[in-house]
């Protein structure tokens, strides 16, 4: 059986490397833009193109960003002495829906988990430490998924980070166990800010 013509194959396969996107939907996707107006599939097309050129990382808190530093890294009404630390970008705009905090940010980019090849190392904490000294930071207020490898790296910074002059807090269990940050409501995420506890080792 003869498949699809070469572009349609094409924009199919790229589709299905997308998480969550099966062969069925990769195919609905490609026959969609093809039965729109062509000038939107090149306007995706260009889009895509731009943001693949255009964006990286902030400089200071790895964020996506067009410049240097992120639009919250560069805002001089933001506390820099209290800093929120999440796995991914989506979890930042979770948090900024609620409205109440108005601290910096450092995104870690996962969580650690040696079975994706993901370990401390991956996630950036030299730089965390060294906004910490520079900045004088006061409060880490760790927001990693209150699940099994967001709970094993929330306890692996706390303990990097115990002995430094800085309060290190956990967020409250406002977001569920197993849940992921970046689907939290503004309330809950109010919740789990206004409610976050202090990391004590022992």
């Amino acid at each position: 059986m003869k498949g699809y013509p070469g572009p349609i194959q094409q924009v199919v396969d790229n589709f299905r490397k997308l998480p969550g996107i099966g062969a069925k939907s990769a195919e609905r996707l490609a026959f969609s833009l093809l039965k729109r107006r062509r000038e939107d599939a090149v306007k995706l097309s260009d889009a895509i193109r731009e943001m693949a050129v255009n964006i990286g990382y902030c400089e200071q808190c790895r964020n996506y960003t067009e410049g240097n530093r992120c639009n919250i890294c560069s805002d001089t009404g933001r506390d820099k002495q209290l800093f929120c630390v999440v796995e991914q970008p989506e979890d930042v705009l979770a948090i900024e829906r609620a409205g109440e905090y108005n601290g910096l940010y450092f995104i870690l980019h996962g969580s650690i988990s040696p079975l994706d090849g993901l370990g401390p190392e991956e996630l950036g904490l030299e730089k965390l430490e060294r906004l910490i000294e520079q900045l004088e930071v006061r409060e880490i207020i760790i927001a990693t998924n209150p699940n099994v490898a967001g709970e094993a790296t929330a306890i692996y910074i706390a303990r990097r980070l115990k002995g430094k002059p800085v309060r290190v807090s956990r967020i409250a269990l406002g977001i569920p166990a197993g849940g992921n940050i970046g689907y939290a409501d503004e309330v809950t995420m109010l919740r789990a800010l206004e409610g976050r506890t202090r990391i004590i080792l022992e």
